[in-house]
C-alpha cells in the first residue's frame, strides 16, 4: 500500500510551490512592451514628424527687448526735514513699480498705437501659412473713425491693373466699433456681400465700413489680405503681450521685451513706447514752468499799462515844465526813495505771491505750483516745500491715470500730499505774517523820506513824484522780464531724469517654436501614447497571460507549462517526437516521480473551468508520453456531454463509458486501439440524457479499480469542472489532478474555481497546468530550446534546439 495523498497543507509546501512575492520585474515589463516594438516605433516616427511639420510651417516669434534706466531723485532739504521731524514722509525716489506700472498702462499704449498707426495689419498668404507685412507694404488703407467700423474681420484685396482692384471679404468675424464708446463693440449679425472692382484712391463705403485704398508699389497680379482693428483692441494687446521687469532686485534698470512674429514691427513699438514714455515724464517737468511763465505774463499785463501811464505823464511834465533834471539835494532824496521803492516792490511781488499760494492750498487745487526762487523768494525750506509738494502731485498725476484710487501706492501717496500740503500751509502763514511786517517797515521808512521832499520846490516835488512811480514800475517790470525769462530758459533745458539705456533689436533666433523641444515631445509622445494604450490594454486585460502573475493566484503549485502547437496534429507527442510541445510533456512527466514516489500504478485526472482551455489535448499526450515509456496507458473519456477524443485518433463513438454505464455490456467490449503501441482509449460513447447521474454510480467506481488492476497509468478526460457538477465526485478516484488553463484565453477569475476546489472542496494533490504558452512575458518559458527525442544525425539521438537570445525573444510578435 502506498501513503495516503498530503493534504492540503502538504501541497502548500510542495518544492514546486511558488513563494508570494510583490516585487515589480522590470524584465517582464519590458518584454511586455517590446512585443509590440512596431506599433511604437511607427507612433515615435509619427511623433516626430508631427513636430518636425509643426516647426516647418508653425509662424517664428521672435523676442524683442530693451531698457531703460530709471534715475534716483535725489532728496531734498523738505524731505529731510520731513522725516526727521515726523510730519509725514516724502519718497525721495522713484518707485521701481510705479514706472513699471506707468510703462504697462494702456494709456501709454493707446498712445503708443496712435502714434505708429497700427490700426490696419497686412498679410501675404504662403502654402500652408499666412504671414503678416510691416513697413514696405504694397497698399495703403486709410480708415474713418469718425463713423462706426467693422473691426476683426479679413478683407482681400486682388490687384486688377495699375488703377484698379478687387476687393472680397474672406473671414466674417466681424464686430461694430463705435466713436462714440470706443469699448463696446457688438458682434455683427448679418453677411457683407462684397465682391467689386474699385479704384485706388476711391474711398470704399457700405453698411459698418468706410476706408480709402492708396496704391504704393503693388503690382497686377498680387493679392493682399488687411484686417481692421480699433485702437482699444490693440492698445490692450500690446499690454498684455509687453513684459517689464527689473534686471535685479537692487538695480534700478528695466527690461522691455516684446514677443511678436514681426521683428520690426515689436522693435518700433518699444522704441515708440520708450519716447511716449519719456516725453510724458518731460511734459510733466514742463507744466511747472508753463505754470511760471503763465503768472508772471499776468503781472507784466497789469504793470505794462501803469508803465507806459507814468512814463507818458513824466515825459509831458518836463515838457510842459521845462524841468529835465532834479537838483543836487533832488537827486539825493530820488535815490534813497528809489532804493526803498524798489525793495517794496519786491516785497509786494514776494506778498502777492504767499497770497497766491495761500489761496491755493486753502482751495485744496491740484494744478502746478510756481517755485518760490522764480519770484525771488530765497527761503531754502518754502523752495524745498514746494518742490517737493509739486513732485507728490505730479507723481499722483502718473498713477491715477494708471491705477484706481484704492490703489495703495495712489492712497500712500495722497497722505503724503496731505501731509506736505499742512507743512506748507503753516511755512506760508509765517512767510505772510513775516514779510506784511517787511513792507509795513518800507512804508515807514518811504513817509519819512517823503518828509524831506517837502523841504523841495514844489516843481521838483512834482517831478520827483513823477519820477519815482515811473522807476518803481520800471523796475518791477525789469524784474519780471528778466524771471520771465529764467522760466523759459529752465522749461527749454529740462529733460527727462529716466533715459533710455538700450534700444529695441531682437535677438536673431526665434524663441518660439522651440524647434528641439518640439521634436524631444514629439518623440516622447510618440512613445508614451502606445505604451498608454498598451497599460490600459492590460489592465483591463481579463485573460490569464503572465505564468508569474496565474502562479500568484493559485493556491496550488504551476507544475507544468505546455507550449503552443503550430501543426494541426493533435499528437504532437507520437508525431513530432523532437518539438518543444512534446519535451513539455515530457517535463511534467518527469515531476510525476517527485508528486507520486515509488508509485507503480498512477491514475491522472485532467479538468478546467470551461470548455476550450485544452484539457483534452493535454491528457491525450499526457497518456501519449507514458505509452512511449512502455507504460501500459489507457485515456478514458468522460466527457458524456461534449466528446473529443475519438476525433482526434480517428475513431467512431460509437460506444463508450456512457454506453457500459447504461447497460450490461462489459468495460473491456468498450476499449478501442488508439494506432499507438501502449495506449488504449475508452470513449466517452453516445451522449446520455443523464452524464451525471451515470458517473455517480457504484458500477462506474468498480469499473475503475478493474481498470486501474489492468493498467500502469489511466488517464481521466473530465469535463469542465466550473461548468459541470459531477467531475468534484470524480476527484476521489485519482492520484493525482491537474487543473488546465491556457494562455491568452483563461480568465483571470477561474483560478478562484481552483482556489474553491482546494480550500473549500477538501481536493488533494491538485496542480496547475498553463497550456498553449505563446506569449512571451520575459520568462523565456517554451521558447526556442529544449531537447526532443528523436533519429537525427547526433549519434545520441537527440536533437538540440538552439535557445534564442533575449532580445529576439523580446522583439518576436506576439500572436
Amino acid at each position: 500500500m502506498y501513503p495516503n495523498s498530503p493534504q492540503i497543507n502538504q501541497v502548500q509546501q510542495s518544492p514546486f510551490m511558488v513563494h508570494q512575492e510583490d516585487e515589480i520585474d522590470l524584465k517582464v515589463i519590458l518584454f511586455n512592451y517590446l512585443q509590440y516594438w512596431p506599433v511604437i516605433l511607427i507612433f515615435m516616427f509619427a511623433g516626430v514628424l508631427s513636430a518636425f511639420l509643426f516647426n516647418r510651417y508653425a509662424t517664428s516669434i521672435y523676442k524683442v527687448e530693451s531698457s531703460i534706466l530709471v534715475a534716483d531723485d535725489k532728496p531734498s532739504l523738505g524731505t529731510d526735514l520731513f522725516e526727521s521731524s515726523g510730519l509725514g514722509m516724502l519718497q525721495g525716489k522713484n518707485n521701481i513699480e510705479n514706472e513699471i506700472g506707468i510703462l504697462k498702462s494702456y494709456s501709454l499704449a493707446e498712445e503708443t498705437v496712435d502714434a505708429l498707426g497700427l490700426n490696419v495689419q497686412y498679410f501675404k498668404e504662403g502654402f500652408l501659412t499666412t504671414s503678416q507685412i510691416y513697413g514696405n507694404v504694397p497698399v495703403l488703407v486709410t480708415v474713418d473713425w469718425t463713423q462706426p467700423q467693422l473691426i476683426g474681420g479679413m478683407f482681400k484685396l486682388e490687384v486688377v491693373n495699375e488703377s484698379s482692384y478687387l476687393l472680397t471679404v474672406v473671414e466674417e468675424e466681424f464686430s461694430v466699433y463705435s466713436p462714440t464708446d470706443k469699448f463696446f463693440k457688438s458682434q455683427y449679425q448679418g453677411a457683407i456681400e462684397l465682391k467689386e472692382v474699385f479704384t485706388f484712391g476711391e474711398t470704399v463705403s457700405g453698411e459698418g465700413f468706410s476706408f480709402k485704398i492708396d496704391q504704393i508699389n503693388a503690382l497686377p497680379g498680387d493679392e493682399i489680405l488687411f484686417k481692421i482693428l480699433d485702437t482699444p483692441t490693440l492698445a490692450l494687446k500690446f499690454r498684455g503681450d509687453l513684459t517689464v521687469a527689473p534686471i535685479n532686485k537692487q538695480a534700478s534698470i528695466l527690461n522691455l521685451s516684446l514677443e511678436t512674429p514681426v521683428r520690426r514691427l515689436g522693435q518700433d513699438y518699444i522704441n515708440k513706447l520708450m519716447e511716449m514714455y519719456l516725453r510724458r515724464e518731460l511734459d510733466e517737468k514742463n507744466k511747472a514752468s508753463e505754470s511760471t511763465v503763465l503768472f508772471i505774463d499776468q503781472q507784466l499785463s497789469g504793470i505794462t499799462d501803469s508803465l507806459k501811464y507814468s512814463e507818458n505823464r513824466l515825459q509831458q511834465y518836463r515838457t510842459e515844465n521845462r524841468v529835465f533834471n532834479l537838483s543836487e539835494e533832488g537827486s539825493v532824496i530820488f535815490e534813497r526813495l528809489q532804493e526803498l521803492e524798489k525793495e517794496k516792490g519786491q516785497t509786494e511781488v514776494s506778498l502777492k505771491y504767499y497770497q497766491t499760494l495761500k489761496a491755493y492750498l486753502a482751495n485744496n487745487q491740484s494744478s502746478d505750483l510756481v517755485a518760490p526762487s522764480v519770484i525771488g523768494v530765497t527761503d531754502p525750506l518754502l523752495n524745498s516745500l514746494v518742490q517737493s509738494l509739486s513732485e507728490l502731485q505730479a507723481e499722483q498725476t502718473r498713477l491715477k491715470a494708471n491705477f484706481s484710487d484704492q490703489t495703495p501706492a495712489v492712497r500712500e501717496n495722497a497722505t503724503r500730499i496731505q501731509n506736505a500740503r499742512r507743512a506748507l500751509q503753516e511755512n506760508v502763514n509765517l512767510a505772510l505774517q513775516n514779510t506784511q511786517n517787511v513792507l509795513a517797515d518800507l512804508n515807514n521808512r518811504i513817509r519819512m523820506i517823503e518828509r524831506d521832499v517837502n523841504s523841495l520846490p514844489q516843481t521838483e516835488r512834482n517831478l520827483l513824484s513823477i519820477q519815482r512811480q515811473f522807476t518803481i514800475n520800471e523796475n518791477i517790470y525789469v524784474y519780471l522780464l528778466q524771471k520771465k525769462a529764467e522760466a523759459e530758459i529752465t522749461k527749454a533745458s529740462n529733460m527727462p531724469k529716466n533715459s533710455i539705456l538700450d534700444f529695441a533689436k531682437s535677438g536673431q533666433a526665434p524663441v518660439a517654436p522651440k524647434r528641439s523641444l518640439n521634436l524631444l515631445i514629439g518623440l516622447i509622445l510618440g512613445l508614451i501614447l502606445p505604451i498608454g494604450f498598451i497599460t490600459v490594454k492590460d489592465f483591463l486585460n481579463t485573460s490569464i497571460e503572465d505564468p508569474k502573475e496565474l502562479e500568484k493566484q493559485i493556491k496550488v503549485p504551476l507544475i507544468g507549462m505546455i507550449g503552443r502547437n503550430n501543426s494541426d496534429d493533435a499528437l504532437p507527442v507520437f508525431n513530432n517526437p523532437r518539438s518543444t510541445v512534446t519535451e513539455s510533456f515530457r517535463s511534467l512527466r518527469a515531476d510525476l516521480a517527485y508528486l507520486s514516489p515509488q508509485k507503480q500504478n498512477l491514475t491522472l485526472l485532467f479538468t478546467s473551468s470551461i470548455s476550450g482551455e485544452g484539457k483534452t489535448f493535454v491528457s491525450m499526450n499526457m497518456a501519449s508520453v507514458f505509452a512511449l515509456m512502455g507504460k501500459k496507458t489507457i485515456l478514458i473519456g468522460l466527457d458524456l456531454r461534449k466528446p473529443r477524443i475519438a476525433q482526434d485518433f480517428n475513431l467512431v463513438n460509437d460506444k463508450g463509458m456512457s454506453t457500459c454505464l447504461s447497460s450490461n455490456i462489459s468495460w473491456k467490449d468498450v476499449v478501442k486501439s488508439s494506432g499507438y503501441e501502449n495506449l488504449d482509449v475508452i470513449l466517452s460513447g453516445p451522449i446520455p440524457p443523464n452524464p451525471a447521474e451515470l458517473l455517480l454510480q457504484e458500477k462506474f467506481r468498480l469499473i475503475v479499480n478493474e481498470i486501474k488492476d489492468s493498467y500502469d497509468v489511466v488517464v481521466f478526460d473530465c469535463p469542465p469542472v466550473g461548468l459541470v457538477s459531477e467531475t468534484k465526485e470524480l476527484f476521489s478516484f485519482s492520484d493525482v489532478n491537474f487543473f488546465v488553463f491556457r494562455q491568452g484565453f483563461s480568465m483571470k477569475g477561474n483560478s478562484q474555481i481552483l482556489n474553491n476546489l482546494v480550500e473549500k472542496g477538501g481536493v488533494s494533490k491538485m496542480y496547475g497546468v498553463l497550456n498553449d504558452l505563446h506569449i512571451d512575458k520575459g520568462y523565456g518559458y517554451g521558447y526556442g530550446y529544449g531537447y526532443g527525442y528523436g533519429y537525427g544525425n547526433n549519434s545520441y539521438g537527440y536533437h538540440e534546439e538552439v535557445q534564442l537570445p533575449w532580445w529576439k525573444r523580446a522583439l518576436r510578435r506576439k500572436s
